[in-house]
């Protein structure tokens, strides 16, 4: 199959293929999604096998506005019009109980909750509009591995396997939404993202719970990245907990080292060795899964470094997705 690199004047027929049943990737302010129709079955299930993804693993649900999500909930709760009105278009996808019979257990992993998302980026809400359906949109990358934060990690990963890519450029955030599950009393963050609990609990007017627990392997997982291996290179990453630690370390030409500018400047491993996370915390969200993809690509990479941030909730998102892709290795 060819994968088509759509612009911004040729977004008829990236929904035109999606409405034949076709896979088409599309930006958003955090990463690329991968997109179906999200009431075909059969456009989902294409969904799995193009990542390689667990079918027990739920998709979110990508709609252009609010009122394309309320035929396919079940009801929309005043906390939820609250976080709508504050967070959409945004980072921030919210859970709720889905319309019995109108999403297909593709979407749901047979759940009764589905999650909605209204990303913001023009793009996207132009080509679901011309399109007439909601969407999934799970990263477009292959299960496992970092997600893309353009259209050429995408086309990357993906290259054969989706009809198109829709090229909006580099995505601004770079890390997967904030998940706020409104099906359960108080409401709960099931994956950290840009939009911070404490936000979420000053909106609602009530605390909101932080979920750090793992799912059982017979379980299904209520969201993404709650249960299966997720934003992994081939080489081991290690979470670098103090930045006084990276000069210790005994690096060579097959190390890599993710950190702030000050710390690379510090260390004598070759430049193409170095991949620089920026000069704060806002821009090591940004750079991250660029920087994991970075050094998967360099196949002599046998361990890869990674400085952690330490700034409370504000760098709780980061440090879940570096913790994934480490696998909880710490140094």
């Amino acid at each position: 199959m060819e994968t088509k690199i759509f612009k911004r004047d040729e977004l008829d027929e990236a929904a035109e293929l999606l409405r034949q049943g076709e896979l088409v990737a599309f930006p958003t302010e955090t990463v690329y999604g991968l997109g179906a129709i999200a009431t075909r079955d059969d456009s989902v299930k294409k969904v799995y096998a193009a990542k390689g993804r667990p079918s027990d693993n739920p998709l979110i649900v990508t709609v252009a506005d609010a009122e394309m999500m309320r035929p396919y909930a079940k009801e929309v709760p005043e906390r939820a019009e609250k976080l709508i009105k504050h967070f959409w278009p945004g980072p921030l996808t919210i859970l709720l109980f889905a319309k019995e019979g109108a999403l297909p257990s593709s979407v749901t992993g047979g759940l009764k909750t589905v999650a909605f998302r209204c990303p913001d980026d023009q793009l996207t809400h132009d080509l679901i509009k011309k399109l007439g359906y909601p969407i999934v949109g799970p990263s477009a990358n292959t299960s496992t591995k970092p997600s893309p934060t353009s259209a050429e990690h995408v086309y990357h990963d993906l290259k054969g396997k989706i009809a198109g890519i829709v090229d909006g450029g580099q995505t601004s955030f770079g890390l997967e939404s904030t998940l706020v599950d409104l099906s359960v009393e108080p409401a709960g963050v099931l994956r950290p993202g840009k939009v911070t609990p404490e936000e979420i609990s000053q909106v609602l007017g009530e605390k909101v719970l932080i979920n750090r627990g793992k799912v059982a392997d017979k379980d299904v997982p209520k969201a993404p990245g709650m249960k299966y291996r997720h934003y992994a290179p081939s080489a081991q990453v290690y979470v670098v907990d103090h930045s006084e630690k990276f000069l210790k370390l005994a690096l060579d030409q097959k190390s890599g080292v993710m950190a702030t500018s000050d710390i690379l400047a510090k260390l004598t491993i070759p430049e193409e060795n170095k991949f620089s996370l920026g000069d704060s915390l806002l821009e090591a969200d940004h750079n991250l899964f660029a920087g994991l993809r970075y050094f998967d690509d360099m196949k002599n990479i046998n361990a890869i470094y990674v400085e952690a941030f330490n700034d409370g909730e504000e760098s709780w998102a980061y440090m879940n997705r570096l913790n994934k892709a480490a696998g909880g290795k710490h140094i």
